[in-house]
């Protein structure tokens, strides 16, 4: 499971990077706070990223979910992290995509780019037909990223997820496999 760009590749994590997505994770903890879910303080711990690999290879082995780290090429540096989630197969065959790149990396086109990578992977490796993105209607970097990539906007939802502490409308977005 890896996919190469020009500067960057996303490929699954493994064990072996919980010491780098540690240091991504506490490194970034104010700003990354703003656009996630509610964190417990283990999650900012070495033990709790390493548990987070294994729950995010078990997933992967059970087809529930698909995570990745984003690399730069050139250093082999881990600046992020992007995954499938709530993979449903049967009629759906989709997933949601989520994403998050180290602050000092934004605005480079990585992101843009780590994203049509694991569309590629979500609809070529693992056969999904739509793959769904729910972005706060004010975060427009990240939808402007999600746009690039070839997703859609299909509406808002309401009230949709606790971010920061309090529930925040989300912009759905979309892209379908139009190949099949």
């Amino acid at each position: 499971m890896k996919r190469v760009a020009a500067d960057i590749e996303v490929k699954a994590l493994e064990l072996a990077d919980a010491e780098a997505l540690f240091q991504l994770e506490t490194r970034n903890r104010e700003f990354f706070q703003r656009y996630t879910t509610p964190r417990n303080e283990d999650f900012y711990t070495r033990i709790g990223q390493q548990g987070r690999i294994r729950a995010d290879i078990e997933k992967a082995r059970l087809d529930q979910a698909y995570a990745c780290g984003i690399y730069l090429v050139e250093s082999g540096e881990l600046i992020g992290r992007i995954a499938l989630s709530e993979v449903a197969r049967g009629p759906f065959q989709s997933a949601w995509i989520g994403y998050y790149l180290d602050q000092e990396q934004n605005g480079k086109g990585y992101m843009t780019k780590a994203v049509r990578l694991m569309v590629e992977l979500a609809f070529e490796e693992w056969g999904l037909h739509r793959i769904e993105a729910g972005v706060m209607p004010h975060n427009l970097g990240s939808i402007k990223v999600l746009e690039k990539a070839g997703f859609h906007k299909e509406g808002i939802a309401k009230k949709n997820v606790i971010i920061n502490g309090r529930w925040e409308d989300h912009q759905i977005l979309a892209i379908i496999n139009e190949e099949e």
